[in-house]
């Protein structure tokens, strides 16, 4: 199994998996909207504002997570959010997103990362450190419609401390429906 962070020519691949994983879990419909979540986030946010880690093996990508920028201007940490993430279908239960999330929080925390939010099963995400956090402990940018699904994690060692204030997250993931 081998781990990148180079997703230039693979991009495709990557929104197909998304696409892919999300139809055969969660029907056609979330399927579309999370590959195109990818896609518009591949295409309008910056560089330096984007970290996408690819778990391959033997030259097919099989698991791919997505980190973000979130913006607390009231706070001085950098924060970034894990959203979407994704494992093939027929990979799934070995491990592979877990090793894949894991070397995403190593490469994001040696990158000067402070605390890493993500929306999702807490069951899953904490298994990779992620703790169940209220909105007083993190705003989100948008209404929760699972609020018990909104999980932290500190990255620069000790316990999740509250962030100050509003927040903003990219463009691609400002959308009601994700939330």
């Amino acid at each position: 199994m081998d781990f990148s962070t180079d997703t230039g020519a693979a991009r495709g691949d990557i929104a197909a998996l998304f696409g892919d994983t999300f139809t055969a879990s969660e029907g056609g419909e979330e399927g579309r909207v999370i590959g195109g979540l990818v896609r518009a986030m591949f295409a309008t946010v910056a560089e330096e504002d984007i970290a996408v880690f690819t778990a391959t093996d033997k030259g097919r990508i099989v698991g791919a997570v997505v980190f973000t920028v979130m913006d607390y201007p009231e706070d001085p940490r950098r924060v970034m959010i894990l959203s979407p993430m994704a494992v093939a279908t027929d990979r799934q239960g070995e491990g592979i997103g877990q090793r894949l999330i894991r070397h995403g929080l190593d490469n994001l925390r040696a990158r000067g990362v402070d605390v890493v939010l993500t929306y999702g099963d807490p069951a899953f995400y904490r298994r990779v450190g992620f703790a169940v956090i209220t909105e007083d402990d993190a705003r989100p940018p948008l209404p929760l419609q699972h609020p018990e699904g909104w999980l932290g994690q500190s990255l620069s060692g000790g316990d999740f401390a509250a962030l100050k204030g509003p927040s903003r997250c990219v463009a691609a993931l400002a959308r009601p429906e994700l939330w």
